[in-house]
């Protein structure tokens, strides 16, 4: 019988679809239902703000970098003070970097939370979009009460933290942790031995490790590929090395690898803040420094842990007030570029699950 000839077609996802999660297109050519070729298109977000940075002071760029990723912008705060402070030599004092741990970890939940529920969302599973962001209710309520902001939070400042932790915000801590692995457990018995969950990730999308190491992949797309990789503990910074927690990777880099690896972090996440609490110390929670910061001439580059990968931040100071060039490695952006070996063979109907399972902020993709 001979075979039936398919006429290969391109088709646009996006810029406007509800499961790119923002404005990305994605170009599809298709034989059938098979995927041949994806190709994002990105750039409908771009807001310069590489080149903002030059035109404000090293202060005036951390509200900035919010902006970023605007789920975790705690992260984006900390990576940026990291690599000034790398210029400026200043010692941090202990319970600044305990308290910069405990809000970097919040911030990963709080960013894997959205990821669970909004992706168990496109894959059809309504419920567990309402638990996660039960959760991350009380997580965005504890931010207030230590911030006095929800989202964009310009708190994490150069020497230490904008504001010391109070009881208060401890408490809030506790509580929320005190059932958080209840939480999870209920996430997993919707979603973990769901048979339509199971078959809409198990073989999907798969990231091989070779592939994921060609493509500079990091967090927990590089772990769900097998790759045992995590700055907390290959290149640790602030107090990770006193917090005792697992790297938790996959075995083959499918979807289903990559859901397991961030469910497996959000454990290990309240268990370095649980572990945060207990040993926060007293003290200062900022150092001294001068108003206007005038880094001395040079370059340096810091990176994190993010909740989406490596993020790192390039600074050149002049010796001036203002950076003289910035650049940032935003995870978001490298991640995406290795959906085309993701898809390819792939059913049109799994580009979804695909693409949920990279995490993406267009913010941080167009910057």
């Amino acid at each position: 019988m001979a075979e039936l000839e398919t006429e290969r077609l391109f088709i646009n996802m996006g810029p406007q679809h509800p499961s790119t999660h923002g404005v990305l297109r994605l170009g599809l050519t298709i034989e059938g239902e098979r995927v041949v070729e994806v190709l994002p298109d990105v750039g409908f977000l771009h807001r310069g703000i590489e080149k903002l940075a030059e035109k404000r002071t090293y202060v005036q760029f951390i509200p900035l970098t919010d902006r970023l990723d605007y789920l975790a912008g705690m992260s984006n705060n900390l990576a940026f003070v990291l690599a000034v402070e790398s210029l400026l030599e200043v010692e941090i004092p202990r319970r600044a970097s305990y308290i910069r741990v405990i809000v970097a970890e919040l911030s990963r939940l709080a960013s894997h939370l959205v990821w669970l529920g909004s992706f168990a969302n496109d894959l059809g599973a309504a419920t567990p979009l309402l638990y996660c962001f039960r959760e991350r209710e009380d997580i965005l309520d504890a931010f207030e009460v230590l911030c006095g902001a929800r989202m964009t939070f310009n708190y994490v400042r150069f020497g230490g933290v904008a504001r010391d932790a109070t009881p208060e915000f401890v408490g809030k801590c506790r509580a929320l942790l005190g059932t958080f692995d209840k939480r999870v457990d209920e996430y997993e018995e919707l979603l973990t031995n769901n048979i339509i969950f199971v078959n809409r990730t198990k073989g999907v999308g798969v990231l091989s490790r070779e592939d994921a190491i060609s493509y500079a992949a990091s967090g927990p797309m590089l772990r769900g590929s097998a790759i045992k990789w995590d700055l907390r503990k290959d290149a640790p910074y602030l107090v990770y090395p006193e917090m005792d927690f697992v790297i938790p990777t996959g075995t083959v880099g499918d979807v289903w690898d990559r859901y397991t690896v961030r469910i497996t972090e959000m454990r290990q996440a309240a268990r370095i803040i649980r572990q945060a609490l207990d040993g926060l110390p007293e003290g200062d929670s900022r150092a001294k420094l001068p108003r206007v910061l005038k880094p001395a001439k040079g370059e340096a580059y810091s990176r994190i842990e993010g909740p989406k990968g490596e993020l790192g931040f390039y600074v050149i100071s002049d010796g001036t007030t203002n950076p003289y060039r910035v650049k940032i490695r935003a995870p978001s952006f490298i991640n995406l570029a290795a959906i085309s070996a993701m898809t390819e063979g792939a059913l049109i109907a799994d580009i979804v699950a695909i693409l949920g399972s990279i995490d993406i902020v267009l913010g941080e993709v167009d910057r």
